[in-house]
């Protein structure tokens, strides 16, 4: 039951912080970026492989240009940041 609030909690704070202006969503992004893998590995322990299997699905959707981003900075490309 505490796995699912603190999951939901998520969400909203995800949802808060897409409607804060794009240089203004750096800090908490990132926050949420590093809180999701933590949740989906509970995810998977507590209710099952093919549900985290979803999660991961969801956050590679919801977060895939910060993670375009830091891949090609990996990689030694210089992208571009959004103003």
């Amino acid at each position: 039951m505490t796995l699912m609030l603190i999951c939901i909690l998520w969400v909203f704070a995800s949802a808060g912080v897409a409607m804060l202006p794009m240089r203004q969503q750096y800090i908490p992004g990132i926050a949420l970026l590093i809180a999701a893998p933590v949740l989906i590995f509970f995810i998977g322990q507590q209710v099952g492989w093919f549900m985290a299997l979803l999660a991961i699905a969801a956050f590679v959707s919801m977060f895939r240009n910060p993670l375009k981003f830091i891949v090609a900075k990996l990689r030694g490309q210089n992208p571009q940041v959004p103003q």
